[in-house]
């Protein structure tokens, strides 16, 4: 077998709490490794979130960063990021306090929020729409 094949059957690591060790990395393939290395039901959440901010915000900028998929605004910064624990997946909303409705969860940081996904969780699609498009059209995190 050539190292090609073997590199690409090659099951990325999942870290603690079942969060996928993806490499740093920009453009959509990144992404679509870690949701594709997204454990059990998890990696349904990962495609529905990604398809949902595509749509949302046509032309979004992604990345994995600290394995943690991240979209953005070309030159603006980053406003969402998701990543694995155990019992939910976090979305991370880096300017959180600035939208309408706040998101439930507080962070150590002021301006962040953040809103979980638990796996019988019944998400309201139009609410994380709200979000995303709010968030897209504030100043980004430069991370």
């Amino acid at each position: 077998m050539d190292a090609n094949k073997r590199s690409s059957t090659i099951k990325p690591k999942l870290l603690a709490g079942g969060n996928p060790q993806i490499p740093k990395g920009y453009g959509n393939e990144p992404v679509q490794a870690y949701i594709a290395a997204m454990p059990d039901w998890k990696g349904d959440v990962g495609r529905k979130l990604d398809a949902l901010v595509e749509r949302t915000v046509p032309g979004v900028a992604k990345a994995i960063k600290w394995n943690t998929p991240l979209y953005g605004i070309e030159g603006q910064g980053w406003f969402l990021g998701f990543h694995c624990f155990n019992r939910y997946v976090k979305l991370t909303f880096f300017r959180g306090s600035s939208l309408d409705p706040v998101p439930p969860e507080n962070s150590r940081t002021p301006e962040t929020r953040y809103f979980h996904i638990h796996e019988v969780d019944e998400w309201n699609e139009a609410q994380l729409e709200t979000w995303i498009r709010q968030a897209s059209l504030l100043p980004g995190e430069k991370l």
